[in-house]
């Protein structure tokens, strides 16, 4: 895989990786498995949403009222 980044971008990461202590490359990495994670949960929490709705329709409509 190429990572291809615009000059801004290789500089913060750059920074960022120095300030860090890391690679370059394990600051993406980590920020790749961040990225990740954040959007599984965020899968989780829609679909649990999801549900709830669902099971509860008849009470959200009937509390609205």
């Amino acid at each position: 895989m190429t990572l291809r980044l615009t000059d801004d971008e290789q500089n913060a990461l750059r920074r960022r990786a120095e300030l860090d202590g890391i690679s370059m490359q394990e600051a993406a990495r980590r920020a790749v498995r961040e990225f990740v994670a954040r959007s599984e949960h965020r899968d989780r929490v829609t679909a649990a949403s999801e549900h709830i709705l669902d099971v509860h329709a008849d009470a959200l409509r009937r509390l609205g009222e």
